[in-house]
């Protein structure tokens, strides 16, 4: 029997069809209408709707050019709506360079207002400065902020090109051959190794792992760096190891279209007149690394800007500084400030050309023009006159510190992060005046700011706390010395514990309900396992998790291996397997996560572990069935 996983969120999570998983740009992408059926896929062959358009061929490279797959892009040109695998988070190309930069430069309100003070000095009726006097300050701010742009920008080039030509093995013509990741495409069989990158959104379909488990990093993804499991069907498993029968594998897929949701996928199999339904965790993304897993092989669905990492990436926007809105606040402020200087001085103007200028024979020029028209042109003249007001090298200054502050960034020595060997880097010189400013911060618990260290201290069995000073006779001590698990051979050297009453209990085997606790502990969790040289590492997705079953290790209920549908365990020297019926993760709104095992004499148990806010065990529950 396969094991299933449970839909954890129910009727308490928000409908994705209609609240998206993120709110950037790219929520104009979540068309309720398009891809998926809303209703959830179960076991059988119908559970996965067949509306959706989104179908991808394995090792069939032209499907995805058929005529129903095409679309009308720019200037009616028809493309395929499958994209491919190469990325570009770049803003500028070698066309579309100066007239972008030009209007984003332009947004600042002095730069436009040299401009306009440009044209007007054009015309003869009103200039009173020749019009070089304030090109030649425009053109120089422009160019050095265009360059700092450009500086930037290569910089995103270069790091586009070395993740679009990073290599891996792909399917071409019936044997693995390397390829380069902008040569990857929808519907090709893929190989990765262990600590590769994955270059798409893959359905995994088997793997050097019993049952085609396979260790991923989401890092990149969501932070976490701790291991989370993927597995594939088991009927890929067992008939796709070999590379002639990956050669061979012809099956249709049918899924949602793209889209941002992390959380979500659902899609069917079609594979030898047979259907199986797929989820999330049959699905690698691309952003992942691959752990602990020698050899997988995936089926790409997703490519490219159609993968769930870039559509949550959004596009690439020109970000301004509060710095960059306030001298654009205070240029609004200085211009109108002129502005009202030059409509006194045209005005005064104005009365004196009709009072006196008028009557004055030596001020004669031959145009026969009133006063108020007069009066109108000196404005003009007046604004050209007074326009050093402005200060257009504020941006200029503003630039050049930029720059300066994001070398100093790069050469800080106390910056440098030994452990990883990774020196600051400061990848724009746009944001460098934000650092630092923060003014609310939003934590969801211990640990987001600082080390999230866990360890197993104390814990309530029957209503009696244990974990205090202890002697093996229950005697409370003011001091005590740490127990000794050396009895047990997969104890974790550093874990303390001061309680030996705890220990002498469990020894004894006469308190079920002790024994019970920490054999929970051993099996309600999502561990992964890894034995290097004899020890066992466990990797965890939450730190709590990795406390509690490191905890239970070291009094005796050791997880040793988990497969899709079994965790093995060894209690207190007797190792036993238990099968997985299904798994309900643990979640914001259940607080809690649940398993159901069967034992090797046949009995069925449910299993909760719930958790408060903090990470401190609440409730640890056994319900017989």
């Amino acid at each position: 029997m396969s094991r299933r996983r449970a839909d954890s969120q129910g009727s308490l999570g928000p409908d994705d069809e209609v609240v998206p998983y993120s709110d950037d740009e790219t929520d104009d992408e979540l068309d309720p209408n398009e891809g998926m059926s809303p209703a959830a896929p179960g076991p059988g062959p119908e559970a996965q709707s067949t509306e959706s358009s989104w179908k991808v061929k394995a090792n069939d490279p032209e499907f995805c050019n058929r005529p129903e797959f095409q679309r009308t892009d720019f200037l009616c040109i028809k493309k395929s709506k499958y994209s491919g695998n190469a990325i570009r988070t770049y803003k500028y190309n070698v066309i579309t360079f100066l007239p972008l930069n030009l209007y984003e430069q332009f947004k600042r309100v002095a730069n436009l207002y040299f401009l306009a003070l440009l044209i007007l000095q054009i015309i003869p009726e009103i200039t009173t400065l020749p019009w070089y006097t304030t090109l030649v300050p425009l053109v120089l701010v422009l160019g050095i902020t265009a360059i700092k742009d450009l500086v930037d920008d290569l910089a995103r080039h270069r790091m586009d090109k070395e993740i679009n030509n990073r290599k891996c093995e792909v399917m071409r013509d019936g044997r693995f051959q390397e390829s380069r990741w902008r040569q990857i495409g929808v519907g090709d069989v893929v190989r990765l190794k262990k600590n590769d990158f994955i270059p798409a959104d893959l359905l995994l379909l088997s793997s050097s792992n019993p049952n085609s488990l396979c260790y991923v990093e989401t890092a990149e993804l969501d932070g976490e760096t701790n291991l989370k499991f993927k597995f594939g069907r088991k009927v890929t498993d067992e008939r796709l190891q070999e590379e002639s029968q990956l050669a061979g594998y012809d099956a249709m897929i049918i899924c949602e279209e793209p889209n941002n949701r992390l959380d979500k996928f659902q899609g069917t199999m079609n594979w030898r007149n047979e259907q199986y339904p797929l989820d999330l965790d049959n699905m690698l993304l691309r952003g992942c690394t691959i752990r602990n897993t020698d050899i997988c092989h995936g089926l790409v669905i997703y490519a490219g800007f159609d993968t769930k990492i870039m559509k949550n990436g959004g596009k690439t926007r020109f970000k301004r500084t509060r710095i960059d809105q306030l001298m654009n606040y205070m240029v609004y402020t200085i211009f109108l400030m002129l502005i009202l200087v030059c409509a006194g001085l045209a005005i005064g103007h104005t009365y004196w050309y009709e009072d006196i200028g008028s009557k004055a024979w030596y001020l004669f020029d031959g145009l026969d023009q009133s006063a108020s028209y007069r009066g109108f042109l000196s404005f003009w003249g007046y604004i050209i006159v007074l326009n050093t007001m402005v200060p257009i090298s504020l941006y200029v200054s503003v630039e050049v510190i930029r720059l300066g502050q994001s070398k100093f960034i790069n050469w800080d020595l106390q910056m440098y992060y030994a452990e990883k060997d990774t020196p600051a880097k400061a990848r724009t010189t746009t944001l460098n005046e934000q650092l630092g400013q923060i003014e609310y911060i939003f934590s969801d618990k211990t640990g987001t700011l600082t080390q999230n260290v866990m360890a197993f201290k104390r814990c309530c069995i029957g209503g009696r706390t244990y974990g205090g000073p202890t002697s093996a006779e229950g005697v409370t001590l003011d001091r005590g010395r740490p127990v000794d698990f050396s009895q047990f051979p997969y104890a974790d050297k550093k874990f303390e514990f001061f309680d030996h009453y705890l220990i002498s209990c469990i020894h004894s085997k006469k308190d079920k309900d002790i024994l019970e606790f920490f054999k929970l502990l051993s099996l309600c969790h999502t561990v992964m396992v890894e034995e290097k040289e004899g020890e066992l590492i466990y990797q965890a997705a939450s730190p709590d998790e990795g406390a509690l079953v490191t905890a239970a290790r070291n009094f005796g209920f050791v997880f040793l291996s988990r497969t899709q549908d079994t965790i093995t365990i060894s209690e207190m020297g007797t190792e036993a397997t238990y099968e997985m019926l299904a798994l309900l993760d643990f979640n914001s709104d259940r607080k809690r996560m649940s398993i159901i095992l069967r034992f090797p004499d046949g009995r069925i148990r449910l299993y909760c572990k719930g958790a408060l806010a903090d990470g401190v065990v609440d409730r640890l529950i056994s319900l017989g069935q």
